[in-house]
């Protein structure tokens, strides 16, 4: 075996991966939060470096987002794009997401092109609370 063997998650790990963004992807909450409470980690990410909480906002899943934020995911990790899950909340017009989101301490200022520049290029300035 190559030490870069030992690295490497079996099929069983990386099916389970899957499922769980999927769940993220879906707003399967419940489901979800059953293998945050097993030790699931909250901040899983995938080969594209996007997060539970960044498919789950996008998406438009304020309950899932809700309950990975009580799980301790990070609002403001950003995926290997420079892309924040603020900024794809208001990219999609996801108002509540964009408001769970904010109050768990997602920065508008963070990502390429940043949450408060996305809502300047589409005109939703308002979900940021900006005049």
């Amino acid at each position: 075996m190559s030490p870069t063997d030992a690295y490497k998650p079996s099929e069983s790990v990386l099916a389970l991966a899957g499922k769980l963004f999927d769940m993220a992807r879906e707003g399967q909450t419940e489901q979800l939060a059953a293998y945050l409470q097993a030790g699931a980690p909250a901040d899983l990410t995938n080969d594209k470096g996007d997060s539970l909480i960044m498919l789950a906002a996008y998406y438009g899943h304020v309950d899932t987002v809700k309950k990975l934020l009580q799980h301790g995911a990070d609002p403001n990790r950003v995926n290997d794009r420079g892309q924040s899950p603020l900024a794809g909340a208001v990219f999609k017009g996801s108002d509540e997401v964009v408001r769970t989101l904010l109050e768990g301490g997602a920065d508008p200022e963070l990502g390429t092109p940043s949450a408060r520049d996305t809502a300047r290029m589409f005109g939703r300035t308002g979900l940021l609370g900006d005049a």
